[in-house]
């Protein structure tokens, strides 16, 4: 049982620990009140002394928020570069920053920020060169820029647009509608929807989503989500009057993406199970009111992603027998797997994504972690290869099938992201839009590099500096990855980055096992109890940092959000030695409870659960809640996480902080956690709250690696 003292408040109870000694660190943290609450796992006993601040509605755990923040800010506003470094930032980030424009019903749409607004500006132009005018601005639609434009969707004639917007940083959207040519909303409201686009019919009548039912009270940012239903929103009515199209009440973790087809003749419904690459594919013939879902895919022995039809012939990209994916056509006459055919085979590079354009198929592919674009006729055969700007990262050309434009946009660890439009006739890319960022992209370089990780396996790695970097052991280096949910990091622009690297710092990011760089086989290599392997690629990255001559462990830096946050924990814990600063962001720490909340039962496909014996042993032995012990030296450790964070719920930061704070050795660097408030897992947070923790998290990175000395 939770015990409350004399005043009410955990914040004021010191305890000493049961395996951790007590002890007076060099800052004053709030003291946090333990409990005896033990669990067993198969004949296993586990301590959880910090369970009661998984409830983020009593007043002990609002308390502790506000004292760990006291402590925090208090100690973050003392340092020395803190000012200096937000003015520099906020500097760089004022810069104009598209996003890749597309058509629909003869207007083009496209958002924009300014370059300090909070949220991006949705734009409508009916001619790419004609003046375009604000069709949503989500700034104002709060005084701080919390609410954010989450999601939208043009109707076929371009006439309506149903979106959805996020307040304070939650997954949960609610979407409305827009009339396109008089800006003025409908009355049309919808809510209780998360993991959600909405599809238009042809005749725009109206739409597909996908929704959960209303929470229960005290539930909206920590309860479980189960149970995605898809229904049809007709303009004009309640969402009371919305039409069920389809459930499945026996399988309570299937989730339902619907998408109308191009020609408006079927719904494809993209059918998910938690973040397992697999998945299934139904369809439905909306010419047919009546008739009933068809189970096209249903074996979930693979990844399937609907590229287009002509017809009753479907294409996929899917990984089936192809780990780097490839292209298929499937009949809907002849639906059997002997009748499927292959129209793009499996390549060297793994394929991330396919569109059709001018009746030809725009493929993306990565080439070591670097973006290649191909394009091939309908019958699979080659037909050019489009010039990107250098080693960087590809994104967009999106259309139609009869489409003859398309826009990309191009970014790298130097160059921000430019947007084209390119002409697939010709072939020819045209600058649409280049910011210009108050800085010599000329003044930096990146490389590419390859190390060997624990087991023998090569593992690539980008480095970007400025010209002219030492190999004299001594630079500050900011080492970020992440390594799960075949994730792929690709070289792209970070204002934060930049500001790290004029000031000499060498920024490094592998490509860890877990993502999907090199295809699903490079996923499963990082996945349930092969998940240390992600674990000692990242180490063995530092590691190669330090025997190189980059750097050395007390100028090392660690950085990873949400799983790359757990990467964090768990390589602080396994190796604390190694490194002298860690910034561990929205991090999933309690390796055995993460699924008894929101949509964390989804990630048991990469990390396994604790109810399985074999996974238990597995998730137990890096878990980072559980692996600290007692007096050891952490490096310096800054835990972010914030109040309104509905996919990672900020318990695992606030349990994690506590304890790292609880083990800490005597004379230990500090160990801190800042929260923050409104603000969510990190979609549509606003930019001067982007400003303000970048600032925080490099003058804390900056300051604890001249203390330390070599």
């Amino acid at each position: 049982m939770f015990f409350r003292s004399a005043v009410g408040l955990a914040i004021a109870v010191a305890v000493a620990t049961a395996g951790c000694r007590h002890y007076s660190p060099p800052v004053n943290y709030p003291a946090t009140a333990r409990t005896n609450h033990v669990d067993t796992y198969h004949g296993v006993t586990v301590a959880d002394p910090y369970r009661w601040l998984e409830d983020d509605n009593s007043a002990e755990t609002k308390a502790w928020v506000a004292a760990q923040n006291r402590v925090t800010f208090g100690y973050l506003e003392k340092l020395p570069q803190r000012a200096a470094l937000r003015e520099r930032l906020a500097t760089l980030w004022n810069y104009e920053r598209y996003g890749v424009p597309f058509k629909q019903g003869g207007r083009y749409f496209f958002t924009k920020n300014d370059g300090l607004q909070n949220q991006a500006v949705l734009y409508v132009t009916d001619a790419l060169d004609a003046a375009p005018r604000v069709l949503l601005d989500p700034n104002k639609l709060s005084a701080d820029g919390t609410v954010a434009l989450s999601g939208y969707s043009i109707s076929e004639d371009g006439n309506f647009m149903a979106y959805g917007l996020s307040a304070a940083g939650s997954d949960w959207q609610e979407w409305q509608v827009r009339d396109v040519r008089t800006g003025q909303d409908l009355a049309d409201k919808l809510k209780w929807i998360k993991f959600s686009g909405a599809s238009w019919t042809k005749d725009g009548k109206g739409f597909f989503y996908s929704r959960y039912d209303e929470p229960k009270a005290g539930e909206t940012l920590k309860g479980a989500n189960y149970f995605q239903k898809l229904f049809f929103h007709r303009l004009g009515t309640g969402q009371g009057e919305d039409v069920l199209i389809y459930e499945r009440p026996d399988q309570k973790e299937w989730g339902f993406g619907g998408q109308v087809t191009d020609d408006g003749r079927y719904l494809v419904i993209n059918v998910w199970q938690g973040t397992d690459h697999r998945n299934r594919v139904f369809y439905r013939d909306l010419q047919a009111p009546e008739a009933k879902v068809v189970e096209l895919l249903n074996d979930f022995d693979a990844h399937y992603s609907m590229v287009d039809n002509d017809g009753t012939t479907f294409w996929f990209s899917t990984d089936l027998d192809a780990p780097r994916s490839r292209v298929i056509a499937i009949d809907l006459a002849r639906p059997e797997r002997a009748n499927w055919r292959e129209v793009i085979p499996q390549a060297a590079e793994s394929l991330k994504g396919v569109n059709l354009l001018h009746d030809q198929f725009v493929c993306t592919y990565l080439k070591d972690a670097r973006s290649q674009v191909k394009i091939f006729g309908r019958d699979g055969r080659p037909v050019r290869e489009v010039e990107l700007p250098g080693i960087g990262s590809a994104g967009g050309f999106g259309g139609r099938r009869t489409d003859t434009e398309t826009f990309y946009s191009f970014t790298s660890f130097s160059v921000p992201g430019t947007v084209y439009r390119y002409d697939m006739v010709s072939g020819r890319s045209t600058v649409f839009r280049e910011p210009k960022v108050a800085f010599n992209p000329a003044d930096y370089e990146t490389k590419q590099v390859f190390y060997t990780s624990k087991d023998g396996t090569r593992v690539p790695m980008f480095l970007a500096h400025k010209r002219g970097l030492k190999l004299d052991g001594n630079n500050p280096t900011y080492l970020y990855g992440y390594g799960g949910f075949n994730i792929s990091l690709t070289p792209g622009f970070s204002v934060s980055m930049l500001t790290w690297m004029e000031r000499g710092g060498l920024y490094a990011r592998p490509n860890l096992r877990g993502g999907g760089e090199y295809g699903e086989d490079w996923h499963q290599a990082g996945t349930k109890l092969k998940k240390q392997n992600v674990f000692d690629d990242f180490i063995a990255a530092a590691e190669w940092l330090v025997a190189n001559g980059y750097t050395r462990s007390s100028r090392l830096a660690i950085a990873g959000g949400s799983n790359g946050g757990l990467l964090v924990g768990a390589c602080l814990a396994q190796r604390p030695e190694l490194f002298g600063v860690a910034l561990p962001d929205v991090g999933v720490m309690d390796m055995l409870r993460f699924h008894k909340f929101t949509i964390g039962w989804a990630w048991t496909s990469d990390y396994g659960a604790a109810e399985n014996a074999d996974e238990f042993k597995a998730l137990h032995a890096y878990s980072p809640l559980h692996n600290l012990r007692s007096d050891v030296r952490y490096p310096a450790t800054l835990v972010t996480t914030a109040d309104h964070d509905d996919r990672v719920v900020p318990a695992h930061s606030f349990k994690f902080a506590a304890r790292l704070q609880e083990c800490q050795a005597r004379s230990g660097p500090p160990v801190l956690i800042r929260i923050e408030t409104k603000a969510g897992h990190g979609a549509g947070k606003p930019t001067a709250k982007l400003i303000d923790e970048a600032a925080d998290k490099l003058a804390f990175v900056l300051a604890e690696m001249r203390t330390e000395k070599p």
